[in-house]
């Protein structure tokens, strides 16, 4: 059996995976061999950011048997050839929950404080107090309420907020949130939320999810966090909403195309904060991913359940597959 790893191991790390599946020989390609290697694998382990891969000419190959991808977004290997293959995929869905609430936090406090106007004066050495809004007492609205989107809810709970919800599968709502409604409902959540924040997956129900009908159904003067893929939000609807002042602020960590180009007036905006997609980073994360991984390498192994399997039409594991 031949692994390939691509996502950035140490030794250490390597290690780890060779003592879980001994018998096994495990390639680190990195991002720069992958398209080659990935060829001959058996397991995919990782998420190549930097080139495509050949995904028609790998299932033609039928080597393949497993994707085990080091992100929670599976858009970089869900190419319908592998949807429609018998290759199994896994996700890291929830590993990072804690970091993207925490960036989550900090672009939703810095839009609320007016961080941008206060960096922004620093730069010009001018200290003067500026307006600031309150969180505490305002409604959120989460769209997608898996993984990243329960954790969000815990971290914003004690700050006296009304928390609403909507998700695909829709359950019964933890104490501390109002409401999860169905997915149809988005249009009630947005005309509610005084914030929105975006955690669904990326694939083609939700593409351009929030474009310019659903931007004029959000309440007068909401914001808009996006911790979720960039292509789930229109782009140029955006930049009109927060022209027009149907929004008042956007906290984006993600873009719909990256990197961010420097012709988006997204740059130049006063109320926008823009991060390089980090919501998921982590001084752990390669330790929590490989962790993961070897959970994982050890139920392949024994012939049982897959901790984060796929339903590869949805693109995410149903909430029974989330482990």
């Amino acid at each position: 059996m031949r692994v390939v790893l691509c996502y950035p191991v140490e030794d250490q790390h390597l290690q780890q995976i060779r003592r879980a599946i001994p018998d096994a020989e495990v390639v680190d390609a990195g991002q720069e061999r992958i398209p080659e290697e990935i060829l001959n694998a058996d397991i995919f382990i990782g998420h190549s950011k930097v080139h495509p891969l050949p995904w028609a000419e790998v299932v033609r190959q039928g080597r393949l048997r497993w994707i085990q991808s080091s992100a929670a977004g599976l858009d970089h290997c869900l190419a319908p050839t592998v949807i429609s293959s018998e290759i199994r995929v896994s996700s890291a869905s929830g590993l990072f929950a804690h970091q993207v609430a925490e960036q989550t936090m900090s672009l939703l406090l810095g839009l609320i404080r007016s961080q941008p106007d206060f960096f922004r004066a620093q730069t010009q050495k001018q200290y003067v107090r500026l307006a600031t809004d309150d969180l505490r007492g305002q409604t959120v609205g989460i769209v997608g309420f898996g993984g990243n989107g329960q954790r969000i809810a815990e971290v914003l709970a004690p700050w006296n907020v009304r928390l609403l919800a909507t998700d695909r599968f829709p359950e019964p709502p933890p104490p501390h949130v109002e409401a999860v409604w169905p997915d149809d409902r988005l249009p009630d959540l947005l005309a509610q939320s005084d914030t929105v924040i975006l955690c669904v997956p990326l694939n083609r129900q939700t593409h351009h999810l929030i474009g310019t009908e659903q931007l004029g159904q959000c309440k007068p003067g909401a914001r808009l966090i996006n911790v979720a893929r960039g292509p789930v939000v229109d782009e140029a609807a955006l930049v009109a909403a927060l022209e027009n002042g149907t929004l008042s602020g956007a906290g984006l960590d993600v873009a719909e195309v990256e990197p961010l180009p420097t012709s988006s007036p997204l740059w130049e905006m006063p109320n926008v904060m823009i991060t390089p997609h980090v919501g998921a980073q982590s001084a752990k994360r390669v330790d929590d991913t490989t962790d993961l991984v070897c959970e994982n390498l050890a139920r392949y192994l024994a012939g049982k359940p897959l901790r984060n399997e796929v339903d590869k039409e949805l693109g995410f594991p149903r909430p029974e597959q989330r482990r």
